[in-house]
């Protein structure tokens, strides 16, 4: 990304991997300019995702060349665009899935094929809670869980950003769906966002509770973004040819393969960094399209000031039960 002699803005760096405290917010950092077929967005609202904690502190299998700016989904507005792009225009509102140059700054380049319009039904906080998150949870249920109308889905953890996107998209698209979250104020979050009922993870019966709803034919779907401590659970849970969609995981966990042949059922990885381009265009016309139909409401969460970044990347794996998705305020 090539840089702007002159301009410099507000851009969080890392220059290695770690802690938060690794997170350091600088003020002289170069605006970058946007090549023939980029755009750039002055930010106004950039989302946090868990991935991006794991990104930081080098224990993910993508590790970005160091010192980088961290942060994909941004929102804002167009500042100026690259001589190939007919799509954009300065001015015009949008949010992305992906930024060239690392969103939680003031400004960002992202490849025009990865910008998308945002409505003005969605303010840009809610614009910066759509991209990773709705198009994982899309991804998960449709293009790896073969999800169809009828089927019953299990969001776990269903009240963070990943999780209420799911919601949202599996009662849209005729699911029946059950979700789980740790609080009671996470419970209702979820109801108000899709799910038929909500359970309370943090009760240890909770399961057998699943199994007095949907019976003795199972869940078809789990959507899972804590693997490492539900998978074994999950498997007991499945419809026959039911399916686990490892969405987030923490760690090492112990299973019983036996589990998955007495039922023929699938645990299955989700990655949205390897979807096609076919794939990523699939997910935008869905989302674009639940946008329009006005089911697809992005629910903010907790809200952090860019000098507050490294408290939002404590919060976003430690504090106790999610309410939708967090977001730097710029």
């Amino acid at each position: 990304v090539a840089m702007a002699a002159t301009r410099l803005m507000r851009a969080v760096r890392v220059f290695e991997f770690g802690g938060p405290e690794v997170l350091k917010l600088q003020s002289d950092v170069l605006v970058p300019v946007p090549k023939e077929d980029q755009v750039l967005i002055k930010v106004h609202a950039c989302g946090v995702n868990p991935v991006e904690t794991y990104i930081r502190s080098g224990t993910y299998a993508r590790k970005p060349a160091l010192p980088y700016t961290p942060g994909s989904d941004v929102a804002g507005v167009i500042e100026s665009v690259g001589q190939h792009v007919t799509a954009f225009k300065k001015g015009d509102r949008v949010f992305t899935l992906e930024t060239l140059s690392g969103g939680y700054a003031e400004y960002a380049v992202a490849a025009a094929n990865r910008v998308f319009p945002l409505p003005d039904k969605l303010d840009f906080r809610q614009g910066a809670a759509i991209g990773v998150p709705y198009f994982t949870a899309y991804r998960a249920l449709f293009q790896k869980g073969c999800a169809k109308a009828g089927e019953s889905v299990l969001v776990h953890g269903a009240s963070g950003g990943v999780g209420l996107a799911a919601c949202q998209i599996a009662r849209a698209c005729g699911l029946k769906v059950l979700g789980t979250a740790g609080t009671e104020e996470g419970m209702n979050v979820i109801l108000r966002n899709g799910a038929h009922q909500a359970f309370n993870h943090r009760d240890p019966n909770y399961t057998e509770r699943i199994k007095a709803c949907t019976g003795p034919g199972g869940v078809d779907i789990i959507i899972e973004m804590l693997s490492n401590v539900n998978l074994d659970a999950d498997l007991q849970l499945l419809s026959r040819a039911g399916r686990v969609m490892v969405v987030g995981c923490r760690g090492r966990v112990e299973i019983n393969p036996r589990d998955t042949m007495s039922k023929e059922s699938s645990i299955i990885g989700v990655s949205l960094f390897l979807a096609t381009e076919e794939e990523r265009r699939e997910c935008a016309t869905a989302l674009l399209d639940g946008i329009e139909a006005g089911w697809l409401k992005p629910v903010v969460g907790l809200e952090y000031p860019l000098e507050k970044v490294a408290k939002a990347h404590e919060d976003i794996i430690c504090s106790s039960g999610a309410r939708g998705k967090m977001v730097l305020l710029l």
